[in-house]
């Protein structure tokens, strides 16, 4: 008999079960965690003092679940064997994937642009370069928690307090979730409607997807750090080869 994969947490009281209010606290601090990442602060520009907000954004959405559900911020999290190790490469690739192939659709209709990360990595020192993808990685993991837990927020309510069953509250989660993220990157896409909800959008659906098959988010966070940095490489590497030239 094979093992039953944990369900979910906090959408069906386990660990815990969380209230409306409960869940509008957790979504405050990821609120507060996403609007202190965008704050032009001078303290902020600099490559060390980039590493404040993007922790700040990382720990506020971790503090605001641990103040409503203390001592169970661990369920977000699972352990790390092999099998997670191959999947954060595989969702990742699927990722990029997906990503391309609506790219490619999306820009036949309207105008795209590139990652702006990886135009700033293209004039960055070496240096600025390692200080950049070490700040991506609490930055990346802060970007899962203000996606995964609006998520549970949304299965909750949907599931909980409206009744619906199990797989129709997942899929409307998974997507109005999904969009909620593209919309988060419309100043970092100059408003480009388009680019920030199908093509991003598109990218969020797969890294949810990697959450929801394994109910772990050390590996949608791995993939996320994969597929990036696989874009900035690629820059880095265009940048390189132009030097040369």
């Amino acid at each position: 008999m094979t093992e039953q994969k944990p369900d979910l947490p906090f959408y069906n009281g386990v660990p815990v079960s969380l209230g409306l209010r409960q869940w509008m606290t957790v979504l405050g601090f990821c609120l507060a965690g996403f609007f202190i990442l965008a704050l032009p602060l001078p303290l902020f520009m600099s490559p060390y003092g980039q590493f404040i907000p993007a922790s700040l954004f990382m720990f506020l959405p971790l503090y605001g679940l641990h103040r409503v559900a203390p001592g169970h911020v661990g369920a977000l999290f699972r352990r790390i064997g092999w099998r997670e190790l191959w999947l954060m490469p595989a969702f990742a690739l699927l990722n990029l994937f997906a990503s391309v192939t609506v790219a490619l659709i999306v820009a036949s209709f309207f105008t795209v642009s590139i990652n702006p990360a990886a135009e700033l990595l293209m004039a960055f020192s070496t240096s600025e370069r390692v200080l950049f993808l070490l700040r991506t990685l609490p930055q990346l993991l802060g970007e899962e928690l203000i996606t995964i837990l609006p998520f549970l927020a949304l299965l909750s309510w949907l599931a909980g307090h409206l009744g619906w069953s199990r797989r129709r509250a997942l899929i409307v989660a998974w997507v109005l979730s999904s969009l909620l993220f593209g919309l988060l990157h419309l100043p970092t896409y100059s408003w480009n409607i388009a680019q920030s909800l199908l093509i991003i959008g598109a990218a969020r659906m797969v890294l949810t997807g990697a959450y929801l098959y394994t109910g772990n988010l050390w590996v949608c966070t791995g993939a996320h750090v994969i597929s990036n940095w696989i874009i900035f490489f690629i820059a880095m590497a265009m940048s390189a080869q132009m030097d040369a030239l």
